[in-house]
Parts: C-alpha cells; structure tokens; sequence
C-alpha cells in the first residue's frame, strides 16, 4: 500500500514486490499468496527525492533495476551460497546508484536526485537485505518482539541507536530527515548495510518509508500488524498501517509492503 499523503501533492514513493527464478521475473499482485518451492522473492521500498519530480522518478529506477538485476543470482540463493548474497545485493544498489547519476549528469533536471532502498530477498529458509537511507526494514518474529533490522542512515539515527536520545526525541528532531547516505543524490560512494536473517513460519516483515514511522510509534506499528482481521476492518495489515500512519500525520508520502512466512 502507498499512499501521498496529505500535504505533497505527488508520491516520490516506489515498493517493489516479484518473484523470480534463473529465467524469469513475475511481478506480484497487492495481495496474495505463493510458494518458495521454485522460487525466490524480492520485496522493496524506495523513497526518492530531487527536485520536480525527479525525486518520483529515482524511486522508480531503484525499484525497476532490482528486476533487471536479480534473476541471474537465483542459483546463489537455491544452491544455499549464504556468503554470496553479499556481492549479489553490493552489485544491485551499486547498479542503481550508477544509473542515478548517469542520469543526474545527463539532465538538468534530475540533477542532485537519489532514494532510499531497503531490499529484502527471501529464500526458503533465510531472508537476505540491503539498505540505505532512511526508510526501514521491521522484523516481528512469530513470538513478538517488533525489532527494527536496518538502521537510519542520519546522524539522528546514530544518536538514537547509542542511547544519545530517545525515541520520542529522535522521532521530533528537527533533522531526522537529514541523509547521510542515499543511492545518487551526489554521493560519491555506496556503502549499503547488508545483513541475513533465518525465517521460521509465523514470522512477519515490514518494509517502509519514512512516513510511516512518521505517523506511527512503533509500538503502534506492532499492534496493527498483529491486529485480528475484525479490528482492522479486514483491510490487509499494509492498508491498515498506511491509512492509520496518513491519519495521524500525512505530511510525507507513506508506504508499506507487509510479509508473512507460512
């Protein structure tokens, strides 16, 4: 689910959800169900920013180079080459950043555009990820315990994982939105954070923007994914999220891709 908002008047927001072998790429509906027998699964978020809309324009490259990208490394994930997923996922966000300044260079009006990625590569046993910037990747093991897995690429962020600030603190710093790494966006160098976590059935994941930890504590996050399906009226957890994010802030585009082990 995505949503603009209600203050910008276009999404720079981009979610990416498909699943893929060593031949093809098949993109996923909103919602539904699917097998890891055959296949593995990528799910991602992007939130672009630049002027005009170049900033809507760098999400969208960030997600559609992910497909380009991730069929010939099926074979890493299906042979259980777990250290391999280190150089597979570096190539990917060093692949989109390369396309992101191409462009910036090309055209005055992509100049200085970039995004956030946060990637998350699912094979039938691990779970693979990548990340930049500020947007996020939650985990919610089947037991509880909502657990923020990417970190905050802000110097706010860092401020808070020491135990610099609190969460309310971090969560009204008047630069919580400053980067200090995104793909593009004039940055010389990538350096994504790359991680793997092992999935056991009943676990949860969430990938989002900014705008939903911008309307919502994460508590309240936790809460709404584990909410019974009457409570949130039986609109999926992504819808429930977003739409409850938009209504207690709004001022940023919000998105949510929300995913169930089985």
């Amino acid at each position: 689910m995505t949503d603009r908002g209600r203050v910008r008047p276009n999404n720079e927001d981009a979610f990416l959800a498909l699943t893929f072998d060593a031949n093809e790429v098949r993109y996923l509906g909103k919602i539904g169900e699917a097998s890891l027998a055959g296949a593995d699964f990528i799910f991602a978020v992007s939130d672009g920013m630049g002027g005009a809309k170049s900033g809507e324009f760098a999400s969208r490259i960030a997600v559609d180079k992910i497909a380009q990208l991730m069929p010939r490394s099926f074979k890493v994930g299906a042979m259980g080459f777990a250290t391999g997923f280190h150089d597979v996922l570096t190539e990917v966000f060093l692949g989109i950043h390369a396309e992101l300044v191409t462009m910036a260079e090309s055209w005055e009006e992509c100049a200085g555009m970039g995004a956030t990625l946060s990637l998350a590569w699912f094979t039938p046993e691990q779970m693979f990820f990548g990340h930049i910037g500020d947007s996020r990747i939650y985990h919610l093991p089947r037991d509880g315990g909502l657990k923020q897995i990417t970190q905050d690429d802000t110097q706010v962020g860092w401020m808070y994982r020491n135990g610099k600030i609190n969460e309310r603190e971090l969560r009204t710093h008047p630069r919580r939105h400053a980067l200090q790494k995104a793909l593009g966006a004039g940055n010389q160098f990538v350096d994504p954070q790359l991680g793997v976590i092992s999935i056991q059935p009943g676990d949860r994941f969430l990938l989002c923007t900014d705008g939903l930890n911008d309307g919502l504590w994460d508590r309240h996050i936790e809460a709404r994914l584990v909410a019974p399906a009457d409570e949130r009226s039986h609109k999926p957890e992504a819808q429930y999220l977003v739409e409850s994010a938009v209504v207690e802030s709004g001022r940023d585009n919000t998105t949510a891709v929300v995913v169930e082990v089985l």
